[in-house]
């Protein structure tokens, strides 16, 4: 079984027990958490999918981290202009644990 959901602007697709990384919430380490904007889920015997979103359903999951992510540097450089301009960028991340896929149909 699995599901695809929508947080951060982004769409995850998550498994029961799986670790992902989303975009940083502000809530504190081992809180738990329900996302509703679900829009597929897949179980052995059913596919679900909404339009945009599937109603009455839910994923719970738990936050284990709020980290950063590696340094990615970023050059601008020109040549023969005495032009070069470092910088660099840390992504600020949660990991949460999927704890279940709760189906309300």
């Amino acid at each position: 079984m699995y599901a695809v959901f929508q947080t951060g602007g982004k769409q995850h697709r998550v498994i029961k027990n799986q670790i992902i990384k989303i975009e940083k919430l502000n809530i504190s380490i081992n809180n738990i958490i329900e996302f509703t904007k679900i829009s597929m889920i897949n179980d052995n015997n059913h596919l679900y999918v909404g339009h945009p979103f599937i109603e009455n359903c839910k994923i719970t999951a738990q936050i284990v981290a709020h980290k950063q992510s590696d340094k990615i540097k970023i050059i601008k450089f020109n040549r023969r202009k005495h032009f070069r301009k470092h910088m660099g960028h840390r992504q600020l991340f949660t990991s949460i644990k999927i704890l279940d896929i709760i189906i309300n149909s």
